[in-house]
């Protein structure tokens, strides 16, 4: 499913792993993505900045077949609440747009057997 918002792009609902580098030693949950943009939800307050670029590694769900990836994205918005954070950010860049590529046609496809 994706969410029925008026972006641009559809967002397709992920339950991959995510992981900003430096940031946290801990692991996110991928909460949905598209080709444009990224929501992540973590169980910790994270100590990051709007407009600031980062390094994000998604880990793919085992059944994909797709090997991780990393992304650089903005950060555009951040929201917290007590123990748990939620970020959404644009993607600027995929260094291995492969994996990218194909993991969004696999949530695609995914969406569309439902």
């Amino acid at each position: 499913m994706y969410n029925s918002d008026k972006r641009k792009n559809r967002r397709y609902s992920s339950i991959a792993r995510a992981k900003l580098a430096g940031v946290s030693f801990g692991e996110a949950l991928l909460k949905d993505i598209s080709v444009t943009g990224a929501c992540i939800e973590y169980t910790m307050h994270l100590d990051i900045e709007a407009k600031s670029r980062y390094t994000l590694e998604i880990i793919p769900e085992e059944v994909s077949s797709i090997r991780p990836f990393l992304l650089t994205v903005e950060c555009k918005w951040i929201r917290q609440a007590g123990y748990s954070c939620d970020a959404g950010f644009d993607i600027i860049k995929s260094p291995k747009g492969k994996a990218f590529e194909n993991y969004v046609d696999y949530l695609d496809w995914r969406s569309n057997q439902n």
